[in-house]
């Protein structure tokens, strides 16, 4: 098989886009719930222009659209190699195990490659390197390793996600997988069996390659970096990229082009060193005493960061450093001996050059982070874990340097070096307009569109903002919410997702309801989402109550969704340290941080919420938002602007009149 992009002579045999999408075309012969969508035939024809005049698009597409088909094809029209990236998981599986066999079916062979982040393959190496010298931590993994190398010896692609039996949260796979930090690349002895090389020749031979935001923001990242390897990264060249549930862009991409060190990476790294120089046979005695004394201050400098929960700005780096200066310059020169020492062992295999480089990289980080002034980066300390035992030092600490923008980064990196770029989600502008995406993430000169969805909104869902509430920033508002709460789903009869802005908030209303509602109920943490899920699809009249990452990504069809409640307007947190430092960077440029950044990334994740719902023509049912600022401040404007046109209503009457309920029958 050719490693070349096919040619467009593929196109000249493909059907236009009419044919395949118009009345009477292929989709209406071949796909048994067709319906001809006027926006999906408009979306698909924007994306060939496109395509055609080099251009970069921004198109938001209702939920319904069909936007898949509507890129699928003009893509596979363009007879040239694309990358189409997605916020998730999920969505990556459909366009590969759905959308590509059915237009396979109908349109001929398509070289098509499905790619995830390095993390969710096996590395064989290690798996062979842990056989001849195993250190497993109990009975469970060492049964977690016969399951593997059993597996090992049938797969052909390495993918975890085909080890139904293998735990979501194994302590053994993180030891096994293909990570970047532990590679040495073509040097390893099982290179050519490898499943990463195996991906890459796949890639190389695809037209169409499908991966998701956290791989294809890594992989820009890697290339981007000043001391790249030569075979750095494993996404092929490609003019075109489709950047599908578009709207999650900006914050993956903030993730990888950030720097973190913690205690944890520290530990992780002196246990692999340790492992690798057993197992290859080097003189131990001088690098354990090395590793000692790094593990002992890095125990110690961490203990003297700043205090605090959470998420918290590292403000006083100057001070910390004058104060601590030479507990951190012990560290740093701990490192710098132990890469010394790994340096100067002779005869190393790779292994041992792959860790002096991992040894490099921590203690390059850690001065940046510690010294660092560049201006658009955020610097800031998170601390995770078990406070039970009351002392933070129980605590895994994590120090942060953050973009506080991104576009500048992915408009350089990316955007003008690419022929096309289409963006694409069912939430991407605000009030009609995409200025708000276009400035984060930094694209320019792109054409614009916005397809309604086909679904009758005003028919199918009730926005209903309670105008009697207290505001939600006020004492009153639990009690006097959980009461409209239980009202609501007593008129519903359950069947309701009710999605928070805070945990907190989530279990004092969960707590205030428990044992008042007479409909199953479900908590967030209780269970796997997805198992959390399964259960709400199956338990009738099953009320859910979650957090964000409910939000997005929720597919629940029919009436066992008959409900959504949103707790209040989806502000982000105003004093989280990047949110902060975006809030101060535009202020100090002149511009106005509320309107610019807070509102309009607000109003995209309600639109998101309450895009669970209507996700078919014949679901119908409830919104309701209990903060009625949006109906009292002039911001409230700008939400609503950017919802659907839903029927609203103040009057809690109208909802029971919406689900045929009298005020009797309660």
């Amino acid at each position: 098989m050719s490693s070349k992009p096919q040619s467009a002579a593929l196109a000249a045999r493909l059907p236009s886009l009419y044919q395949f999408f118009g009345p009477g075309g292929v989709l209406a012969r071949t796909h048994p719930a067709y319906e001809f969508r006027r926006g999906q035939l408009q979306m698909a024809e924007a994306v060939e222009q496109a395509l055609t005049e080099r251009r970069h698009l921004i198109v938001e597409a209702g939920t319904g659209t069909g936007k898949t088909l509507a890129y699928l094809l003009p893509v596979i029209r363009s007879g040239k190699r694309v990358i189409i990236s997605t916020g998730t998981k999920t969505l990556q599986e459909q366009l590969f195990f759905k959308d590509v066999p059915f237009l396979r079916e109908h349109l001929g062979e398509l070289r098509v490659c499905y790619m995830k982040g390095r993390g969710n393959y096996l590395c064989r190496k290690k798996l062979y390197d842990l056989t001849d010298q195993p250190v497993l931590n109990g009975l469970e993994e060492i049964n977690q390793f016969r399951i593997i190398s059993d597996w090992e010896k049938t797969t052909e692609t390495g993918d975890r996600a085909e080890l139904a039996e293998l735990p979501e949260n194994s302590h053994l796979w993180p030891k096994l997988d293909a990570r970047t930090d532990r590679c040495i690349g073509s040097q390893c002895q099982q290179f050519d069996r490898c499943f990463i090389t195996e991906m890459r020749r796949r890639a190389a031979e695809s037209d169409i390659i499908i991966v998701n935001h956290h791989l294809f923001c890594a992989d820009l990242a890697i290339k981007a970096a000043k001391d790249r390897a030569p075979d750095a990264g494993v996404l092929p060249d490609a003019g075109i990229v489709v950047f599908d549930e578009a709207h999650e862009l900006e914050d993956v991409a903030t993730n990888y082009f950030g720097v973190t060190v913690s205690n944890l990476r520290v530990d992780e790294l002196l246990r692999d060193v340790e492992h690798t120089l057993r197992r290859v046979d080097v003189p131990l005695t001088d690098i354990l005493k090395v590793c000692n004394g790094i593990k002992d201050r890095s125990q110690f400098f961490f203990s003297l960061l700043p205090p605090g929960e959470g998420r918290f700005a590292f403000e006083n780096r100057p001070e910390f450093l004058e104060e601590n200066g030479d507990e951190y310059l012990g560290l740093q020169n701990s490192l710098l001996h132990l890469y010394t020492e790994l340096q100067a062992i002779p005869n190393k295999p790779d292994e041992v050059h792959a860790l002096a480089r991992r040894v490099e990289e921590l203690r390059v980080n850690l001065g940046f982070i510690l010294e660092g002034e560049e201006r658009n980066i955020v610097f800031w300390i998170e601390r995770r874990g078990d406070r039970r035992g009351g002392r933070s030092a129980q605590q895994n600490v994590f120090l942060q340097a953050t973009p506080i923008t991104v576009s500048d980064i992915l408009r350089t990196t990316l955007f003008e070096h690419l022929e096309s770029a289409v963006l694409t989600s069912a939430t991407l502008a605000v009030a009609g307009g995409f200025e708000y995406i276009r400035n984060r993430i930094g694209i320019e000169h792109a054409r614009e569109l916005v397809v309604q969805s086909h679904f009758d909104y005003e028919s199918q869902a009730l926005l209903y903002v309670p105008s009697d509430l207290p505001d939600p920033r006020e004492a009153q508002f639990v009690e006097r919410a959980s009461q409209r709460v239980k009202q609501l789903l007593e008129i519903t009869r359950g069947r309701a997702f009710c999605l928070f802005t805070s945990y907190a908030l989530m279990h004092q209303l969960y707590e205030r309801l428990l044992g008042e509602l007479e409909f199953p109920m479900l908590l967030q943490g209780t269970a796997p989402k997805n198992v959390l899920l399964e259960e709400f699809r199956l338990t009738p009249n099953s009320v859910l109550f979650a957090t964000s990452s409910f939000w997005q990504g929720v597919d629940v069809q029919g009436e066992q969704l008959s409900c959504v409640i949103i707790d209040r307007l989806p502000f982000a947190v105003p004093n989280d340290p990047v949110v902060a430092a975006r809030i101060k960077a535009i202020d100090e440029e002149g511009g106005n941080a509320f309107f610019q950044y807070q509102v309009p990334s607000a109003a995209l994740s309600l639109k998101q919420g309450f895009g669970r719902l209507i996700r078919s023509l014949h679901d119908r049912g409830l919104l309701c938002l209990l903060d009625n600022r949006i109906l009292k401040k002039q911001y409230g404007r700008v939400f609503l602007d950017s919802l659907p046109r839903y029927g609203r209503t103040t009057d809690i009457r109208t909802v029971e009149e919406f689900f045929g309920v009298g005020a009797g029958e309660r």
